[in-house]
């Protein structure tokens, strides 16, 4: 199939995925962000001096995990040297270190490292993907941006709705983006005034999954201990109990 270049391109592709393989080999294929493919391919091209004899991913990040996950969790976008280096979301830095190891305490990973698309990681019960599927430039998509890759991320709901159980949000951004999600997936008008997100905000509506925020593992956070281990594990534990991952 034609990889999608305009933001008509990519609704009509993301509604044709007819399983989340299908959705993910087609998130790979995205050129319809000029900057965004501009930015990811000359990070690829330029790489970082650690990486420098690594052969980048360079493109757009699928979602990972389990196709009938209760979990799914919410980020913002791929990093420019993790999952823009790596082809796995959360993959090969230090948010994904975090975050890793807060899945392998709850349960919901088989370990607790995340370095390479070919490590072994499998998860339990979780789906993680990103709002937004390419790298963005100091981690910053446009509001054109974030719209125009919206349909993966409401189709991706779509394909693991009949599981899916619970959202954690990680952040302010993957919050704002899951109310758009909640009207076109499930046909559910958003909260107003929306609620308000931060650590452990938690929303629960009907014929929808329950919604918990968590503050981004960025280093930002947690090298200042604004999110600690124990503060992750506090929402996970909250997560499987309402998803009955237990």
């Amino acid at each position: 199939m034609a990889e999608p270049r305009t933001p008509a391109e990519v609704v009509a592709r993301a509604a044709r995925a007819t399983d989340v393989a299908d959705l993910d080999a087609a998130v790979a294929d995205c050129f319809a962000c000029p900057r965004l493919v501009d930015w990811r391919e000359d990070v690829a091209r330029t790489r970082r001096a650690a990486f420098r004899d690594q052969r980048y991913w360079g493109r757009p990040v699928p979602g990972f995990g389990d196709p009938a996950a209760r979990i799914a969790i919410l980020g913002l976008a791929p990093a420019a040297h993790g999952g823009n280096r790596t082809g796995r979301i959360f993959t090969g830095d230090r948010s994904g270190d975090v975050l890793f190891a807060a899945l392998h305490r709850a349960g919901l990973a088989n370990q607790p490292t995340s370095v390479a698309a070919d490590d072994g990681l499998t998860l339990t019960d979780t789906r993680i993907f990103s709002a937004v599927r390419c790298a963005p430039p100091d981690n910053k998509p446009t509001p054109t941006e974030r719209d125009t890759c919206a349909p993966w991320l409401h189709r991706e709901v779509a394909l693991v709705r009949p599981t899916l159980r619970v959202v954690v949000a990680l952040g302010a951004f993957a919050w704002a983006a899951w109310w758009p999600t909640l009207r076109h997936v499930y046909g559910v008008r958003p909260p107003s005034p929306r609620p308000v997100f931060g650590h452990g905000a938690h929303w629960s509506g009907t014929a929808a999954p329950e919604l918990f925020g968590c503050y981004h593992v960025s280093q930002q956070n947690t090298f200042t201990g604004r999110l600690t281990p124990g503060m992750l594990d506090d929402v996970f534990t909250r997560a499987k109990q309402v998803a009955g991952a237990d």
